[in-house]
């Protein structure tokens, strides 16, 4: 029998021709598996270590009910049954010493009206000064003194209560209507007393004597003096009070009343 080579070569096609299917589906499912892969890596993330677990109420429960370690971190609210930190001992307050009975020495006698009126106006104020207040009064009065004789009103409405404003501003007006004018020269202030303190609720009043000395002088149109003497230094005794609300933001005083006295 003759050998025909047509079977042999027909299996090697055969053959081949799977190799060839073979190879292509392989190619095609690696591709798609490739793909999902990367579809599900875009889609879940990677993770980073840092991830939160997932939740689970039952081991939060337990954690909770478990005791801290002593590594834990553990706040708890004041009052709670879980404060276990020991309150801090109550400071008992330390009383404000007894103000001196000499404090007012040099303003007004220990156990005098005046003292106790200062004495009641400084409960309200820890901060105020009977000596610093009475300078500052004597500003003021050489203020008011000199602003109502060159007739300066805007200097008046910051050192004056309203009403008594009004009164040192209609004299004025009454002068200017007249045609007077008056000069006043301040020689100075001989002495400056309290005589009177008081604290009634938020409203503080004190009244001081004034003896100053001073040379006034009111001239008419023509120039005649119809009041004082431009040559002579005359005695003045004033006794004026002063008022504030205490603990205001505004420190300054204001006079409310005015009164000569002989």
């Amino acid at each position: 029998m003759m050998y025909s080579p047509a079977p042999e070569r027909l299996r090697r096609r055969l053959t081949a021709a799977n190799c060839d299917v073979f190879d292509i589906y392989t190619i095609i499912f690696l591709a798609l598996a490739v793909f999902i892969f990367i579809r599900l890596r875009s889609v879940l993330g990677q993770r980073t270590g840092r991830e939160r677990p997932p939740y689970d109420p039952y081991s939060r429960r337990d954690a909770a009910k478990a005791p801290a370690g002593p590594g834990d971190k553990v706040v708890n609210f004041p009052g709670t049954a879980n404060d276990t930190a020991p309150l801090p001992t109550p400071v008992e307050p330390v009383e404000d010493a007894e103000p001196s009975p000499a404090r007012w020495a040099g303003v007004a006698e220990v156990g005098s009206a005046v003292a106790n009126g200062l004495d009641a106006i400084a409960a309200q104020e820890r901060d105020f000064d009977a000596k610093h207040f009475l300078t500052g009064a004597r500003a003021a009065y050489e203020m008011i003194v000199v602003a109502f004789a060159h007739g300066d009103r805007a200097a008046l409405k910051d050192l004056l209560a309203r009403d008594v404003f009004d009164g040192f501003s209609a004299a004025i007006t009454e002068r200017e209507q007249r045609g007077e004018t008056m000069e006043t020269q301040f020689v100075g202030i001989e002495k400056a007393d309290i005589v009177e303190a008081d604290a009634r609720g938020n409203s503080a009043q004190i009244t001081v004597r004034f003896l100053s000395q001073l040379i006034s002088v009111t001239h008419d149109k023509q120039g005649g003096v119809v009041d004082g003497d431009p040559e002579q230094v005359a005695d003045v005794t004033d006794v004026w009070t002063f008022a504030r609300e205490l603990g205001a933001r505004d420190p300054n005083w204001k006079l409310v009343a005015t009164e000569a006295a002989s």
